[in-house]
This record gives C-alpha cells, sequence and structure tokens, in this order.
C-alpha cells in the first residue's frame, strides 16, 4: 500500500541515497537540495513515499507565497521502482493531501524542464494543462479539479 510518511532524523539519509534513472537526473533538484530547501520555505512540506516499508520515492509540495496557491515543487520515484505504476498512484496521494489542507485553492501548480518529454506526458495523464514557459525557463502545468 502506498503512502506518505514524514521525512524525520530516522529516515533522511535514505531519501537521501533515492535516485532517479541517470538520464533524468539534470531534470531535477537532489533529495538533498530539496531537504535543505524545504528548511527555508515556510508552508512546504517533504514527504517520503512508501511502497509499505519500502521506501520508493520523494515530494516536496506547499503553498507558494508568491501567488497563493499550491505547488508541487519536487516529486520523484526512485529509477528502481519506476515502471511499474507507482508515479501515478503516488502523484494521486500527494494530490489528495493538498486537497485536505485548508488553506488550499482549487489550482495546483508544477514545472518540468521543456525536453522531460516524460514528465510532459505523466503530468498530461494526471489532468494537468500546460500553461506556458515560465521566466525560469520551466513548463508551467495547471491542474484545477480538486
Amino acid at each position: 500500500m502506498l503512502t506518505l510518511k514524514a521525512i524525520t532524523k530516522d529516515n533522511w539519509e535514505e531519501v537521501v541515497l533515492l535516485k532517479p534513472k541517470p538520464e533524468q537526473e539534470s531534470f531535477m533538484a537532489s533529495n538533498l537540495y530539496s531537504i535543505a530547501e524545504a528548511q527555508y520555505l515556510e508552508s512546504f512540506v517533504i514527504k517520503a513515499i512508501y511502497d509499505d516499508e519500502a521506501m520508493i520515492g520523494f515530494t516536496m509540495f506547499g503553498l507558494d507565497p508568491d501567488d497563493g496557491n499550491y505547488w508541487i515543487y519536487r516529486f520523484m520515484i526512485d529509477g528502481r521502482f519506476q515502471q511499474q505504476g507507482y508515479g501515478y498512484h503516488a502523484m494521486l496521494l500527494v494530490m489528495d493531501e493538498i486537497r485536505k489542507c485548508s488553506n488550499r485553492t482549487d489550482i495546483i501548480m508544477l514545472g518540468y524542464k521543456p525536453e522531460n518529454e516524460q514528465a510532459r506526458r505523466f503530468y498530461a495523464k494526471l489532468g494537468f494543462r500546460e500553461e506556458g514557459l515560465s521566466p525560469w525557463g520551466e513548463i508551467i502545468a495547471k491542474y484545477i479539479k480538486l
């Protein structure tokens, strides 16, 4: 069963060891960087993605103070666990966590590099619609069915 669990002093090192496939590494910040970044983003949370007791991925999401919408800043499934259906179901869990937040809007935003075709297909399958290119060079996608 897939679950999202807090990242703590007991599991953070395991999170750092999670890696995407080598060809995907240029598409995202490392989990170590994301854990550090989350310390300075007050409204963001970091979670490990588990299949029963096995840690399989990582996510970071929260309310962006610039636009007042929830953003999924990071989402990754370790390369060993990709192509097994985990990503789709784990993203649904993340979206459900956001849906439960009392301060949420009806929108979830995320960004990905334009050359990341796998991400484009994945997020489109989940219902995200591309909004255009951000000033920092990522494709911005929006989900509006909360």
